[in-house]
């Protein structure tokens, strides 16, 4: 089964690294696929680097960019999420990315029954033409936090089939999000991308688990990645697992490189 992974590095697993460095560190890695983010300060692409720019150094590195993350508070459509959801989709086709990751709102507001369900859809039905016209796909990504107003995948799934959102729609399934979510379902056929990133810390409770606690896949791993991991491909995905950890012990590692690839190998050997 192993020969079905296929490992992507999303941004934060380095955050201080220049888009070249991280390029180069996917390269000497053996990953071909990445996720930039629109959230790291003084790094792009906040910091204004044009896309063709992160274009060409992915390609010079023989990376390929699979997804800008992401849209925040995509179900609360306004005005401001609609010009900031053009100028991200833009950017997107630029780069040359295949898709933009879209997390919804996460502060305990537009949780109630019925409003929650009617904010997705009427944000989906407004992206829908967004990304199409683009032809980007749009990644929604349900929260495990219990303040998230977009916890269950069921929810996204039956959401993007009901305003026919099937061919520009996918969910990423966080094993983090949806060991916090408790949602038992997953949704293979409907994921078009899986973020991994394990918590090894014995004395936080699940409800208090947080993004600081995300570390890279190891054996101490409370979150059962591999089995999520082994679950999803039973169930037919096939797409990429890509490395997501927030923790600042991962982010200040003198070596990368060499964790990356233990976490890999770990992963490799019981998939």
């Amino acid at each position: 089964m192993t020969s079905k992974l296929i490992f992507a590095l999303n941004h934060m697993v380095a955050p201080g690294l220049k888009p070249a460095a991280f390029f180069a560190l996917c390269r000497e890695l053996g990953i071909s696929d990445v996720e930039i983010r629109n959230d790291l300060a003084g790094n792009a692409i906040l910091d204004g680097t044009p896309a063709g720019v992160i274009r060409d150094l992915a390609a010079e590195n023989g990376t390929s960019i699979t997804s800008i993350n992401a849209l925040q508070r995509f179900n609360e459509w306004n005005d401001a999420r609609q010009a900031e959801a053009i100028e991200l989709a833009d950017y997107a086709r630029d780069v040359g990315a295949t898709a933009l990751v879209l997390v919804p709102v996460n502060d305990g507001s537009g949780q109630a029954d019925g409003e929650r369900q009617r904010n997705v859809r009427e944000a989906l039905t407004a992206l829908k033409t967004i990304l199409g016209d683009r032809g980007v796909r749009g990644l929604v990504e349900p929260l495990g936090f219990e303040i998230c107003s977009l916890r269950s995948k069921r929810e996204a799934a039956a959401a993007i089939a009901d305003i026919g959102g099937l061919d520009v729609f996918r969910l990423v399934h966080d094993t983090f999000h949806h060991h916090l979510a408790g949602e038992p379902d997953i949704f293979p056929g409907m994921t078009g991308l899986v973020h991994i990133s394990g918590v090894d810390d014995p004395a936080v409770g699940v409800a208090d688990m947080r993004d600081p606690h995300r570390i890279l896949v190891d054996a101490g791993d409370r979150l059962d990645n591999v089995g999520q991991i082994r679950a999803l491909i039973a169930g037919g995905y096939s797409g990429l697992l890509s490395f997501e950890p927030f923790s600042p012990a991962v982010h200040h590692l003198a070596d990368p490189q060499a964790a990356l690839a233990q976490s890999i190998e770990f992963i490799r050997s019981r998939v």
